[in-house]
Order: structure tokens, then sequence, then C-alpha cells
């Protein structure tokens, strides 16, 4: 008899990737990437939207071959795509068995060979005794179980019979990451495995990954859990010789280890500019002289002349060789995210709500007041108003019992959830417009004007694109430009980290707790909620 099953690896269990290549048209996706992943590794990937996070998953997976570097791979693996298709007629139990086919065959080459044994058949002590053996290396008795289990933890369906085609995206998604925690698989590989989660399910996935024994790759967005899970983590943005760092000790080793590398690009960088400005200078200087210093005074005779323009000659040459030797080597480093000045109101109450209701959106009244360096954080369950009531102080809704007053002159900025319906016009011009009518509306004055550039927001070869053709999360950049730009003494913020990288989200939360202005938050990212955990709490 003849073995059904791929037995995992467990302790031999390695994923190793080095110098993966990939370019797509004229763009390179993935750039000197290496990877190593063993029984215990939990790997988190991050990086901008566009970086390559999915395409180095695919390749990791085999699903995609790099155009260089190599990928060896020992042990079973398990792949949890973004993307989760119904499947024409397939059902929640087709999914299932997807994933513990090794299991479930093992099972049934077991019942084979035991009735092979009984009948007394040739070779099969020998087929029995490789049978057991795989089913014990899978654990394969318990493998459902432990699906079912992750299926009701995950908060999915447990109905086997249920079609795919009848599950929102959401529940199909948490169907198969059941499936492949239930699979015990050597190797994981999961791709925002937070999407469609909540808080228990959230919950039950950090404390999977955290125990789990093989080794795991997670691209995610989440902080919360990189912060609870991953050992090390590849950042494929951007470094100062183009190619990807891996940062041990954690989420909180790579944050550390991010800011010292970014702080010695800065430091590099702007070191190479002041010499190529001070030869620039230098050279300046010496064509000055070779044109009008060369000259003697009158009365001196042409001797003098013809010995002192050589040398000066000498100089200006020495110096254009001196600049067109120096090149800047390090490249521009990120932008860093700059809060500008926002302004100040001590004493002043600069919004006070008192009772305010919205029938059939908010639970309950709510009263509060807002003053200048105070920080609040909205809290409450979905559907319990949070966005309603920062649309009412922010003076879009008005409230349908209570009363909200905004001390006069008090400049309000409100970063809504999404971003608006985008605009044709360039990036550069919408902001320009957009504080040309703070100013001429007598908001902000001309010289509180700041420009985009200044932010440090988006790049420059992002300004000079249409708003239409931006990133989801490069239009998110520009909405918090646009509420910067007014320099407000209220900044309403209603869920700040949608679509902003994890690089931004530390530096916009670092800023929040540094400006004098009055901040308002609502938000369900995690971890910036443990990181506001010192702000007043206004539980809705």
């Amino acid at each position: 008899m003849t073995l059904r099953t791929t037995l995992p690896a467990r302790a031999r269990a390695q994923l190793t990737a080095a110098d993966l290549h990939l370019v797509r048209g004229s763009r390179t996706v993935l750039s000197g990437v290496d990877v190593a992943v063993s029984p215990g590794t939990r790997l988190g990937v991050v990086g901008e939207n566009g970086r390559g996070k999915t395409t180095l998953l695919q390749v990791l997976s085999g699903t995609l071959q790099p155009d260089s570097g190599t990928v060896a791979r020992v042990g079973t693996l398990g792949v949890a795509e973004q993307e989760m298709p119904s499947g024409a007629g397939r059902t929640v139990g087709d999914l299932v068995d997807l994933e513990l086919a090794d299991a479930h065959a093992a099972l049934a080459d077991l019942d084979t060979a035991t009735l092979d044994l009984v009948a007394g058949r040739a070779g099969a002590d020998d087929a029995y005794a490789a049978a057991l053996h795989a089913a014990e290396t899978l654990d394969a008795w318990d493998a459902d179980r432990r699906v079912d289990v992750a299926l009701a933890a995950l908060g999915a369906t447990t109905d086997r019979e249920r079609l795919l085609s009848t599950l929102s995206v959401g529940q199909r998604y948490r169907v198969r990451l059941a499936s492949l925690l239930g699979a015990d698989h050597d190797l994981l590989l999961l791709d925002e495995p937070t999407n469609h989660l909540d808080a228990d399910g959230l919950a039950y996935l950090t404390e999977r990954l955290r125990s789990y024994a093989g080794g795991v790759v997670l691209v995610s967005h989440d902080r919360a859990l990189l912060t609870d899970v991953v050992t090390s983590v590849l950042d494929l943005d951007p470094s100062q010789d183009g190619r990807p760092r891996t940062y041990g000790g954690g989420y909180e080793g790579y944050r550390a280890g991010r800011h010292a590398e970014r702080e010695r690009w800065v430091a590099a960088y702007e070191a190479q500019r002041a010499e190529h400005a001070r030869l620039t200078a230098d050279l300046r200087t010496a064509q000055d002289r070779l044109s009008t210093g060369w000259r003697p005074d009158k009365g001196t005779g042409k001797h003098t002349r013809a010995t002192r323009a050589p040398s000066l000659v000498r100089q200006v040459n020495r110096r254009r060789d001196a600049l067109d030797a120096h090149a800047i080597t390090a490249p521009e480093p990120p932008m860093v995210l700059h809060v500008p000045e926002l302004p100040v109101r001590p004493g002043v109450r600069l919004i006070r709500a008192e009772q305010v209701a919205r029938s059939g959106r908010m639970r309950r009244a709510v009263s509060c007041v807002v003053g200048s360096g105070d920080r609040l954080v909205l809290t409450g369950p979905n559907g319990a108003g949070k966005s309603t009531l920062l649309r009412i102080l922010a003076g879009d809704l008005a409230p349908d019992s209570g009363d909200v007053r905004v001390a006069r002159g008090a400049r309000i900025g409100w970063l809504h959830q999404e971003s608006p319906e985008p605009s044709t016009l360039r990036a550069a011009d919408a902001y320009a417009e957009h504080v040309g009518r703070l100013v001429a509306g007598g908001r902000i004055a001309e010289s509180e004007s700041v420009t985009l550039a200044s932010l440090g927001l988006l790049p420059s070869a992002d300004r000079e694109r249409p708003v239409a053709a931006l990133s989801t999360g490069q239009q998110r950049r520009l909405d918090l430009a646009l509420v910067l730009a007014a320099r407000p003494h209220v900044l309403l913020l209603d869920e700040p980290t949608n679509h902003l990288s994890i690089t931004l989200v530390d530096e916009l939360t670092e800023a929040l707790g540094a400006t004098g202005a009055a901040v308002v938050v609502a938000t369900h990212d995690r971890q910036m909620r443990r990181d506001l955990a010192g702000w007043d709490h206004l539980k809705l």
C-alpha cells in the first residue's frame, strides 16, 4: 500500500529565500530580499502599500517565480491570501477538507492497513506501522476538532454543508483561516489575517500564533498583532542602500532599529549636501576671483598680470574637479511627518456639548467640554455614535436635542473616516486652492499658511499627480494635510489610521501627544488605543 499523505517536517521545517528580485513592467517590485524562517520564527513583513508584501508571499509559496534569487521550502505549507473566492458549488466542508486532506488521507490509509492486517495480507505489518506513524505525526484523529474549535473562536459558521457563495467575504476568510490553523502546517503565510475579525477572533488568532510551533510569515498593518506576535520584522520600505532590512527583537526592536537607521541616513545625506554646498561656494568664489581679482591695480606691469592669471585658473580647475568628484551618494531620506505649531487658547472652552443626541445614530445623550491641550478618546461598540458625535462637534450635523457651542474664532479641523470624491486637480493645486480659500475667508492669516511639502506627507512626485490618480493611502495623506493647513485649535480625528502606513501612524501618534491643540480621536486601531491609554476616555 502506498501512503497518500505528505508528512510535516516539524523540527526540520525551513523556509529560506536569498536575494529575490522581481520586476513588473518598468517597476521593481522586490529587490535583494532575504528570508529565513524556521519553527518558532514569526516574521512580520511591513512596508508602504505597493512595496511588494503580497508579491513576496506569492514568491515564497511558489505561486509566482522571481526573476532571480532562490526559494527553498522544507515542510508543509498553508497560505491565507487576502482574496477569498467563493468557488462554484463549493461548501464550507470542501474548504476544510482541502486543508485537512493529509489528515483525512492518513486515517483512510490506516483503515485500509488495518483491514489488510486482519486479512493477513503480505506486507500488512509494515504498511500498518507506516500508516499509524503518519496518523500520529499529523495527529489526524484531532484535526477536525481543531478546525471546529477555530471556526467557533473566529466567529465562522460551523455548518459544513453551507455553500461558500452564501457567505460574506469576511465569513469565507474566517473559514479558511480556521482550516489553516486546524491543519497545523509546518509553515504559515498569512496576508492581513486580522481583516474581518472581531475582538474575540483577534484575541484567539493572537494566542494561536504566539503558541504556533511552526514558522509564520505575517503580512499585516495591525500594529497590535505585530507587537504581540512577531519575533522579527522584514521592512520592505527603502533603506539607505536600497536593500530591505530585517530587525530582531520583535516589533519594538523594529521600531527602535528603524529610527536609528533613519537618523544615520539623514545625517549622511545632510553631511553630503553640506559638503556639496561648500565645494560649490568655493568654486563660485574662485570663478569670481578669476573674472575680477586677477586684474592688478593700475600702474602694475604686464608681468604681474601674466603670473597671477594662471594661478587663479588652476584654483578654479582644482575646485571644479573637487566638486565633480563629490557626489551625493546617499539617496534622499524618506519624509517625516511635520505637524505645524497649532494655536492654543488657554482657559477657553473651545467646544462645549450638553446632552447632545441624534435619533437612530447615538445610543445615548452625551456631554463633553474640549479646551486647548485636552486629549479625548471616544470609545464604544460599532453603532454607538462615535462618528456621529464627531460630526456634531465639527458642526457638520445638528443634534436632535441638546446644545453645542463653539468659542468665537475657534478653528476646528475634522478628518473624516474616508476620503471625499477625488478631484481631477493635481494634489499640489488642490492643496493650494484650499489654503487660498482659508486665507480669503479670514480663517487663517497668510503668514500662518504652510506648504504641502513642509508637512512631509506627500513626496514631490505625488504632489504633481491628479488627486484621482493617487492611491487610497496617498489620498488619506492629502486629507490630513488639508486638515493641518487650517492650523486648527481642535483636531477631530475619525479613524485616523485608516489606509496609513505603519511608520506614518507612529509619527502621527507621537505628534498628537506633543501638539498644544485639543485632540479628539475615535479609533478601532488597537495599538493606537494602547498608545492613548493615558488620555481621557468618553464611552458612548
